[in-house]
Formats: C-alpha cells, sequence, structure tokens
C-alpha cells in the first residue's frame, strides 16, 4: 500500500488536472474541478500548507482514484 503523499492545494489541483480534470470556478479558497468520463466532480482547498491526510484522502476517493493512481498522476 502506498503511502498518502504530503502536497499543498496547488500540486492537487495540477495533479488532478493531469488525470483529466478541468477547473470549472473558483470560490473564495476551493477550487471546484470536474470531470466527463466518468463523471466526477472534486472540490480542492487551495491552500499554501499541505493538505490534511483526511481532506486528501477524501479528494483522491471523490475523484475515483487510488492513492497509487494519485502518486503517479502527482509524480508526471
Amino acid at each position: 500500500m502506498t503511502p498518502l503523499p504530503v502536497v499543498n492545494g496547488k500540486d492537487c489541483i495540477r495533479a488532478l488536472q493531469r488525470a483529466g480534470f478541468v477547473i470549472k470556478r473558483q470560490k473564495g479558497s476551493h477550487v471546484i474541478l470536474k470531470r466527463t468520463d466518468p463523471v466526477a466532480r472534486v472540490v480542492v482547498p487551495d491552500h499554501r500548507d499541505a493538505l490534511k491526510p483526511g481532506t486528501l484522502r477524501q479528494i483522491i476517493r471523490d475523484a475515483g482514484m487510488t492513492v497509487e493512481e494519485f502518486v503517479e498522476w502527482l509524480g508526471e
């Protein structure tokens, strides 16, 4: 099992965009990303500090990914 990486909001958004997500809008410090196939919507807090582990795990789950897949998109 791959350990959960420590990332900030900007790095998380970049990895999701590589995975096919598109930024739809932003409200305050929260960025909403969408993917059409398969359909998924993810809200990422765009904070400079590292995302809390539970928040990052829920973002990955909402994106329909595993931690391993997220780490692959993060590393490219």
